[in-house]
């Protein structure tokens, strides 16, 4: 961000907390027009076209797996690899909980099943702003160990 001289914008170490800085009423802004609180507010611009294409949009993940299309999908891992795990640490008893019930209800709808992977990751749980729990995965050790993908994503405007 360029400033004239002599403007009160001046950039330093305690710019982080200045609002006029990171403009920070547009960014709350931006940030609570997604998800379903577009669904709740009619004067948002995006309100009519996600209730004609309701049929399409939910609230709700899907309860089931798509159909199986036949794509398998492999991660090559870098040679010498053998298998990357971490074990899993201590959790809150709360993230337990969460947890534990987000896999039983994937596990009774057949979207998991037990692993037979060789390679592990410690699942936790952060807090989300609206104070629902949202789970994350460490995949540091396996993300380390993988070959990156030389096939580039196709460029849209071409």
């Amino acid at each position: 961000m360029l400033c004239p001289e002599g403007s009160s914008l001046e950039l330093n170490s305690s710019s982080v907390m200045d609002p006029e800085v990171l403009e920070v009423e547009r960014t709350s802004k931006r940030q609570t027009r997604y998800g379903a609180a577009i669904l709740k507010d009619p004067s948002d611009p995006y309100y009519a076209l996600l209730k004609e294409f309701s049929d399409v949009v939910s609230d709700d993940p899907p309860s089931v797996l798509p159909p199986d299309r036949g794509v398998r999908h492999e991660i090559d891992l870098v040679p010498g690899t053998k298998y990357c795990t971490t074990r899993q640490w201590p959790l809150p008893k709360e993230q337990v909980d969460v947890i534990d019930a987000f896999f039983a209800a994937k596990h009774a709808a057949g979207m998991v099943r037990e692993s037979k992977s060789p390679h592990s990751s410690p699942t936790f749980c952060v807090r989300k702003p609206n104070g629902k729990w949202r789970m994350v995965h460490a995949f540091n050790k396996l993300n380390a160990a993988t070959i990156p993908a030389s096939t580039p994503i196709p460029r849209k405007d071409v």
